[in-house]
């Protein structure tokens, strides 16, 4: 195979997502319309903590721009009930949870416990496309929890590592505790992007503290979960692949500085969750890892699903073909039947392990 046939930016170093002929021609369409930070300029990898944490705000507020548009083309979800808890973490601090159920339930539903992305330093879960999800979600016969944990950065910062993930532990152990309250028989955790991170890590905390039993399945998509992305290890061939496929290693080294300022948690499986050892892993609850072919994380999700099965985890992998990061989330009025097909997968599996 000459060079110029490997693939993306393997093959062409210019290459970008609207160019790829990989790529949904649909997703494109919009994509070629669309900027992810309309007006935010990157410091550049090497950027500092305070660089990094401005570029984190300006980055959130610029996504934040096209919320009264996504809110306009929402569903009504006139079939969904939408409450709000809040709860104590075990930092002292309050935490919100986002309750969506199907209206008139009758019996204990399976539920998932929802933990958004954003890189674990920006966006919120009232961010209109999680909102979205969530009552997707809901749609089909499932009690579903958003967590709003503490971010990294952004207007929801600044707490570092290990604050968000210390929200999600407690926000499971919350609806493990609550399961007669809530109407639900058991549960999964989980989230894209960082919020696969957190996904994962939260388990990964609950089995070293002796109570993974009580979540039943990780369901994580585009998992943000290597930390290399100053310096991208030769493995991680998607980091190269599809860098500034809507995503680039550049920004995503500035959010983990904004989640670990200090550098000290770089071979921590609770901050970044690839780091973990096979050993480690045995034990955990099953696992769908869903990763985007287009999507730079897209093989340290894979390599992390290989580490499973070496730990004897039962567990799945699925690559949704021709989409970005996150595209399966979305893109959803785009390409809705990728999205469908993302959706009937996390009702399958939630519905499986209980």
């Amino acid at each position: 195979m000459s060079e110029l046939e490997l693939p993306g930016r393997l093959g062409d170093p210019n290459m970008t997502f609207i160019d790829d002929p990989r790529a949904d021609p649909r997703i494109v369409a919009a994509a070629a319309m669309m900027e992810v930070a309309p007006g935010v300029e990157s410091p550049g990898r090497d950027g500092d903590y305070e660089a990094a944490l401005a570029y984190c705000s300006a980055t959130e507020e610029a996504g934040a721009q096209a919320h009264p548009i996504l809110l306009e083309m929402m569903p009504a979800f006139d079939d969904i009930e939408s409450t709000k808890e809040t709860i104590a973490g075990v930092d002292g601090n309050e935490i919100t949870l986002y309750i969506d159920r199907p209206k008139n339930q009758e019996g204990a539903l399976p539920a998932m416990l929802h933990t958004h992305g954003g890189g674990m330093v920006l966006m919120t879960a009232e961010d209109p496309m999680f909102i979205r999800w969530r009552k997707s979600v809901a749609q089909l016969g499932m009690v579903v929890v958003g967590v709003e944990f503490r971010n990294g950065g952004g207007k929801l910062g600044n707490h570092p590592f290990p604050a968000g993930l210390n929200d999600c532990a407690s926000a499971a152990k919350w609806v493990s505790e609550h399961r007669a309250d809530l109407g639900i028989s058991h549960f999964i955790i989980s989230g894209e992007s960082g919020g696969g991170n957190l996904s994962i890590a939260t388990t990964l905390k609950a089995h070293k503290e002796g109570w993974s039993d009580q979540i039943h399945g990780v369901y994580a998509m585009c998992p943000y979960i290597s930390g290399v992305y100053r310096d991208p290890t030769p493995d991680l061939i998607s980091l190269v692949e599809n860098d500034t496929y809507m995503l680039s290693c550049d920004d995503m080294a500035l959010l983990s500085l904004v989640y670990d300022p200090e550098n000290k948690q770089a071979s921590n499986p609770l901050a970044w969750p690839l780091q973990a050892q096979v050993e480690e892993l045995a034990g955990l609850p099953p696992h769908i890892i869903s990763v985007n072919e287009l999507d730079p994380l897209r093989d340290e999700g894979l390599q992390f699903y290989r580490k499973l099965v070496a730990a004897g985890v039962p567990s799945t992998a699925r690559t949704v073909h021709g989409t970005p990061h996150a595209g399966d989330l979305g893109f959803v009025d785009i390409a809705p039947e990728v999205t469908a097909q993302t959706l009937a997968s996390v009702e399958q599996f939630a519905k499986s392990v209980g």
